[in-house]
């Protein structure tokens, strides 16, 4: 409230009474990184077992988003890991592109076995309708383990991966089957969910397509050249399916270096069973193959030849 004052030694004094500016609050001492003393103190007193199992909330949160970052799961196929960088690395989305015959869905049962077998829960969403349980347990999925999924639409596939992958499964694969897929083609939005959606569970993801769809969702995209078939017997003998070889190339990475590529082999069940390899070159012989080679070839199913009743675990490839 103001008052006129006549003099100015009056005002003078009206201003000498006025209240002084505030005082403000000393800063604070500094914090130093690194653990209280407290904390320290009893960490020193417990057992050396003990003391390393025990953290603060800051480091376990780092704790936990370095392993995310650096866990991988493998595939069991030695070439395609060593392409991947160890193996389909969770919280990313891995597209594997291939026209038909390339051996796609022989990779994806690889992968189903191989993170089965290790006690991980998976699931497949098959818009193609290719998976034959039979020769998917024959090939080391444990079907226990496996949550297969069939939708009749794209749309609808990727909405199931989605909401799926939301619940914690650490392996999600979509096979969208041979061309023409059936729906129309998703909007790249919904791509970029899926990836977001991993990360944030950290998933692993593998979308198998006829041709390149996910954009730049995907961390890697790999390409799938034609399958070659290898086969027994020559001349007018009748021959047998024993395998075939596939071409794997890196067309999309964003920690490696794009370009690369490599060959993997499958070996039929039955060719697996009579210890024979595929030939490594072009015009050279099937030669019988000793037991520890043969443990390490991976399997498809020979549609042409009966399969074999279902070996213990561990046995000839397994998947």
């Amino acid at each position: 409230m103001a008052a006129p004052a006549r003099r100015f030694d009056t005002q003078v004094n009206f201003l000498k009474r006025l209240p002084q500016r505030p005082i403000l609050v000393p800063a604070l001492p500094p914090v130093e990184p690194g653990e209280r003393d407290d904390v320290r103190r009893l960490r020193e007193e417990l057992e050396t077992t003990v003391r390393s199992k025990i953290m603060s909330a800051t480091e376990l949160v780092r704790a936990l988003a370095k392993q995310r970052r650096d866990d991988l799961l493998p595939t069991t196929l030695e070439p395609l890991d060593a392409l991947l960088g160890g193996g389909l690395p969770r919280g990313k989305v891995v597209e594997l592109a291939g026209r038909r015959s390339a051996g796609r869905f022989s990779i994806v049962l690889a992968a189903l076995a191989a993170a089965t077998s290790a006690g991980e829960a998976a699931v497949l969403v098959d818009l193609g309708d290719h998976l034959d349980p039979q020769i998917a347990e024959a090939n080391g999925v444990d079907l226990r383990r496996l949550l297969w999924i069939r939708p009749t639409k794209m749309k609808d596939a990727v909405h199931a991966v989605e909401m799926i992958a939301a619940t914690g499964f650490q392996l999600v694969i979509l096979d969208a089957g041979l061309h023409p897929i059936r729906g129309k083609r998703v909007a790249e939005a919904a791509w970029v969910r899926l990836a977001r959606t991993a990360e944030a569970q950290g998933t692993a993801m593998l979308i198998s397509t006829p041709y390149p769809m996910t954009g730049t969702a995907s961390e890697i995209v790999l390409n799938a050249q034609r399958a070659r078939p290898q086969w027994i017997g020559s001349g007018k003998s009748p021959r047998v399916l024993a395998g075939m070889t596939v071409d794997v190339t890196v067309e999309k990475h964003r920690h490696e270096k794009e370009g690369r590529g490599a060959r993997l082999e499958f070996v039929t069940l039955e060719a697996a069973a009579n210890n024979i390899l595929l030939p490594r070159r072009a015009g050279e012989k099937v030669q019988q193959a000793d037991e520890g080679v043969v443990q390490r070839a991976r399997h498809v199913p020979s549609p042409a030849l009966r399969a074999p009743s279902p070996r213990k675990r561990g046995e000839g490839g397994g998947g």
